[in-house]
């Protein structure tokens, strides 16, 4: 057998997953942030207890039978560790994890177009799904396809404050 005659049904090109308000209901920590000042490192402590979102779950596992699974989520580097025992305890796609570096306080959507921008260097990324409207705008703008994650309530502009506005989800 030649080589030209060999298939492989290994994904050539990835799906993009926010993590916090797509696979993980951070409703329950919210109420750190509401407060003056945030209490940042509560939110963030609070993080391993997040439930499942199964519609975000769901997504995961069927994305992950025709494509490559990254994980791109706001989340600090320093909660790598934490971030990686949630996706392995929900039984979620095994796949790269793409995070916030440390101190970096510009707005999710910059340092998430930045990871996009790189990693569509290595991998061709067919789809971004995220929470983030401003995220999916930027990434739209950019020349990726984007699907707003719309299956976590929003309680408020809470979230969407700590994302663009705080730089620090």
């Amino acid at each position: 057998m030649d080589d030209a005659s060999v298939t492989t049904d290994t994904p050539v090109s990835g799906v993009v997953l926010d993590i916090d308000g797509v696979l993980a209901d951070v409703r329950h920590r919210l109420h750190h942030l509401e407060s003056r000042p945030k209490d940042w490192d509560s939110f963030f402590a609070a993080a391993p207890a997040d439930p499942l979102l199964d519609i975000g779950a769901d997504f995961a596992r069927r994305a992950s039978s025709t494509h490559v699974v990254v994980y791109l989520t706001g989340r600090p580097d320093w909660l790598r560790t934490q971030t990686q025992q949630w996706l392995d305890e929900h039984n979620l796609p095994q796949g790269r994890l793409l995070m916030r570096p440390d101190g970096d306080r510009r707005p999710a959507a910059v340092i998430k177009l930045n990871h996009l921008r790189a990693l569509r260097k290595e991998l061709p990324v067919d789809l971004i799904v995220d929470d983030d409207k401003a995220v999916l705008d930027a990434a739209r703008r950019a020349g990726f396809m984007v699907q707003l994650a719309d299956w976590m309530p929003r309680d408020g502009d809470v979230l969407t404050e700590a994302q663009e506005r705080e730089g620090r989800t």
